[in-house]
């Protein structure tokens, strides 16, 4: 009854895991590197790809949470998808608004003063990466078992 909870859990994890790598760090990334896009068209594009990007990560989050939660109680699975969501919270509420402040303002031709702000929202998307990858990992070896937990499934099915 519990295996397909965790593999659940694997699966919601594993996409959430290559959406946000998609996303943030492959497409991103190469928008910027097409020299006939315009810096205020690309930061457009960035900004509603994100804002996108956002409502999927709580529809993720809150599959994910509901899925741990009814399958996998154990502290290292709350616990990490809990990070996850916070960071995702974070984002919304406080983070994505503060950059896409930057992005208007640049749109509008204005320059605004220096921030890290890009950086912490990088660090935010490597920390998720990170606790989507130990969900992942934690319910692939759960599901994986030990041997001596496979034959004793297929005896109990006996």
């Amino acid at each position: 009854m519990k295996r397909p909870w965790l593999a659940a859990i694997l699966i919601i994890a594993a996409v959430w895991f290559g959406m946000l790598l998609g996303v943030s760090f492959l497409a991103t990334p190469a928008k910027f590197l097409a020299l006939s896009l315009p810096l205020p068209v690309a930061l457009d594009v960035g900004r509603h790809t994100f804002a996108v990007f956002s409502k999927v990560e709580w529809l993720l989050s809150a599959v994910l949470l509901g899925t741990v939660l009814a399958g996998d109680r154990t502290w290292p699975s709350v616990s990490v998808a809990a990070v996850a969501i916070l960071l995702v919270a974070a984002e919304t509420i406080w983070l994505l608004p503060l950059l896409d402040q930057r992005v208007g303002m640049i749109i509008a031709g204005e320059r605004p003063a220096p921030s890290n702000l890009h950086n912490l929202y990088i660090a935010f998307e490597l920390a998720k990466l990170l606790a989507l990858s130990f969900v992942v990992l934690v319910m692939a070896r759960k599901l994986a078992g030990s041997p001596s937990n496979l034959h004793s499934d297929e005896s109990a099915a006996r």
